[in-house]
């Protein structure tokens, strides 16, 4: 973190209240937040500041960001679009357990609830969702989502713009690819390939081959 602790939020919907909350409660200075939409609001008096091209014009003047939307591709735009000289801070909700032995990548969001235990890596801009849990030695790729109440067993692997959905599982030792939806209640207890789509208990492929992104 800077040491003034000031943050911007990229994006106004829900998951960027959560996130704002979530940095306030940790000690972060909110700026303001940005968005396409000039009629997006936050909470309070948190106020918009403009577009995402906005934030991106402001150069070396930025102040640290994180993305404030939760739809994984969208996501994958505004990070596009904030260009390269974004100071990308992680926000880790003062109610989360993480460990000291886990990797937080920057532009990482961790939720109300979750935990991240030791040896675990959680890559940039992926958000690990009230309620989950990642274990010991699991790995979670760039721009993923374990989503609210999702539980990865130890030694996982998700892949990058991958999605696990609400309540999922995934036992021991699987590798999930990247650009995967795993649906909401599902348990997975075998390896998925890239660009699957896996639902059920246990989890089948509905859809294949999803675009990687």
């Amino acid at each position: 973190m800077g040491s003034a602790m000031r943050l911007v939020i990229l994006g106004g919907g829900g998951h960027g209240v959560v996130v704002a909350e979530g940095a306030q409660l940790s000690g972060w200075i909110l700026e303001g937040f940005y968005d396409d939409d000039a009629a997006a609001v936050l909470f309070g008096s948190v106020r918009r500041l403009g577009a995402i091209g906005d934030f991106a014009a402001r150069g070396d003047e930025m102040r640290e960001a994180i993305v404030g939307v939760g739809l994984l591709e969208a996501r994958r735009r505004v990070i596009e679009k904030a260009g390269a000289l974004a100071q990308w801070a992680n926000v880790i909700h003062p109610r989360a357990i993480v460990s000291e032995r886990a990797e937080i990548g920057d532009g990482a969001f961790v939720g109300p609830g979750a935990i991240v235990n030791p040896r675990a890596r959680v890559g940039m801009h992926a958000i690990i969702n009230s309620g989950a849990i990642v274990e010991h030695d699991c790995a979670v790729g760039v721009n993923a989502h374990v989503a609210p109440g999702a539980v990865l067993c130890g030694g996982v692997r998700v892949g990058d713009g991958t999605l696990i959905g609400a309540g999922a599982r995934v036992i021991p030792g699987v590798t999930i690819g990247a650009g995967c939806v795993v649906g909401a209640g599902s348990v997975v207890v075998r390896d998925v390939g890239d660009g699957a789509t896996v639902m059920g208990n246990p989890a089948r492929v509905k859809k294949s081959v999803r675009a990687v992104a």
